[in-house]
């Protein structure tokens, strides 16, 4: 196989992963990862002309190829941060690439096919929890347009989505390897009706699934508001942090029915840092916590910048900040839910953007922390709350309140879930990555929560896209980009828990716990294999 051959599979490959997060079917991502295959296995076949890391090269172009193409729009909010997104991803899942590329040179047949699916479901579980979190590429996600054909999520989650593509791949890969050999045995046989049930089994249960499901729970109203702020220009003056209150009240306002439960504003409504101990001591506030009184009573959740002042006998963390006066406190983004009793509840974002809300690996790089990028109106890393918790709302509802990033981690949800939340709430701002695919893939995102969790989901973003989604995944309604908007809908308040939230990424600790095992079993082969041979 010719190099200029070679660098057209792994474009290819590249380009076909783009795909589903580009609008595309998520089905392709079936026949994306072949031309990694063949590349693999030519240069398992042609070992002794070449070394493992042409492998390397050749799979870093793809997923280079790859990141480009889906996640270029974060250069709108940070040219800087895009470029090392961008190349740290591809050099990480090229690793993982090698590693398997490593393990099939030294095991090969099955056993090193294993290598695949084990070691690249370990990554992405590793990037659900460590301190660079990055799982917009994971693997199960690029099916969120085709919410028909993974409601089998409610029981595996985004990573059963993972493990089917590579197991359909790699079935795929040595069916039209032995045809292109000319091979008819019985394993190939066996290896295509193993193939075809791979496809057709979880194809049906989900469409059957799908058309027949039923929403569970009790009917809620809500109002979700779109005040269409374009946070490139918005100034945190103090006057225009009071035109901007001004317009998301008068939309509400406007749009305010008999008999609404809940109105729901973006991330960052307010953005002027309150005090959350005195929340009503801020004029601002109280003229927001009067929208509950119209109509019918009803419940305010909306984002906002809060800071917390610790006292001398606290313990303080370390994304405290110190003024200049000496007072120690933390910045937190926040969420904030009021009603008409007077009383209000905040929950604190705990799942930060590395280099946009948070310094990663804070303990070694704290010096940094001044380089953190202003997305909000505070810079430096936030404070974050130490588990997640759920608003209690009226008649024993419970909210999950997601900001923004949070609800691409379906894992982290299921703890909202796992404490009563009979819905999702989603409050964001995708307005930073403007007309790109990026407020897309994120609106589309909050689908795959509401198959996993069986929740129904209200998502209100600053601009975006604001919409409503079904226990099923199915979109109801929703927003126009760059739009000022007011969507009023019902939701149910489901109290029935799935298998994947009682039981969370299990497909991954299986991963993990094999990969293990894997690699102390190529290790103790390949220690035997060099006594048995010393020169």
């Amino acid at each position: 196989m010719k190099r200029p051959v070679r660098l057209v599979l792994s474009v290819l490959s590249g380009v076909m992963l783009s795909l589903p997060w580009l609008g595309f079917p998520g089905w392709l991502l079936f026949a994306a990862l072949l031309p990694l295959l063949a590349l693999d296995d030519f240069f398992i076949r042609e070992k002794q002309n070449y070394g493992s890391v042409s492998f390397w090269g050749h799979a870093f172009l793809s997923f280079l190829v790859w990141n480009g193409l889906t996640t270029w729009w974060i250069l709108h909010a940070t040219p800087a941060g895009a470029f090392v997104a961008i190349f740290l991803n591809s050099f990480l899942m090229s690793m993982v690439f090698w590693l398997a590329h490593l393990a099939r040179r030294n095991a090969g047949g099955g056993t090193g096919y294993l290598a695949y699916p084990l070691f690249w479901i370990a990554f992405e579980y590793a990037h659900f929890h460590w301190d660079i979190e990055w799982p917009w590429l994971t693997l199960g996600n690029g099916f969120a347009g085709n919410v028909e054909l993974i409601q089998w999520y409610e029981y595996t989650g985004v990573l059963g989505g993972t493990l089917w593509v590579w197991l359909v791949s790699l079935l795929l890969f040595v069916v039209l390897k032995s045809l292109a050999g000319g091979e008819s045995n019985r394993r190939m046989r066996a290896n295509s009706l193993l193939l075809i049930l791979l496809l057709v089994i979880p194809f049906g249960w989900s469409l059957v699934r799908y058309h027949h499901f039923e929403e569970q729970g009790e009917v809620r109203k809500v109002l979700l508001v779109q005040p269409n702020i374009d946070p490139y220009t918005e100034s945190h003056e103090e006057g225009a942090v009071n035109d901007k209150l001004m317009k998301f009240m008068r939309i509400t306002r406007t749009h305010v029915t008999p008999g609404l439960d809940y109105i729901v504003g973006p991330e960052t409504v307010f953005e002027q840092q309150w005090d959350e101990s005195r929340l009503h001591n801020y004029q601002a506030f109280r003229q927001l916590q009067e929208l509950t009184s119209l109509g019918d009573s009803s419940a305010l959740i909306i984002g906002a910048s809060t800071f917390r002042i610790y006292g001398e006998n606290d313990q303080v963390p370390a994304t405290a900040r110190r003024s200049a006066d000496g007072l120690v406190y933390d910045v937190y983004n926040s969420a904030i839910y009021t009603d008409a009793s007077g009383g209000y509840q905040v929950y604190h974002k705990s799942i930060l953007v590395a280099g946009v809300e948070k310094m990663p690996f804070r303990r070694y790089l704290g010096f940094l922390n001044r380089y953190i990028i202003n997305l909000g109106g505070t810079t430096g890393s936030l404070g974050i709350q130490a588990e997640p918790a759920n608003f209690a709302g009226p008649g024993g509802d419970r909210i999950a309140p997601a900001i923004c990033y949070e609800s691409v981690f379906g894992g982290y949800l299921t703890e909202f879930v796992k404490k009563g939340a009979g819905a999702v709430f989603v409050i964001t701002n995708d307005g930073w990555w403007k007309n790109t695919p990026g407020y897309r893939q994120h609106f589309s995102f909050a689908r795959l929560r509401a198959v996993e969790t069986r929740r129904s989901i209200a998502r209100s973003a600053n601009t975006g896209i604001s919409g409503f989604i079904s226990q099923r995944g199915e979109v109801l309604q929703q927003s126009a980009w760059w739009t000022e908007d007011a969507l009023t809908g019902e939701i149910r308040f489901n109290d029935k828990m799935t298998f994947y939230v009682k039981n969370g990424d299990y497909i991954a600790r299986i991963a993990v716990f094999a990969s293990l095992l894997l690699l102390l079993h190529l290790a103790v082969n390949r220690l035997t294999r060099d006594k048995k041979n010393p020169h």
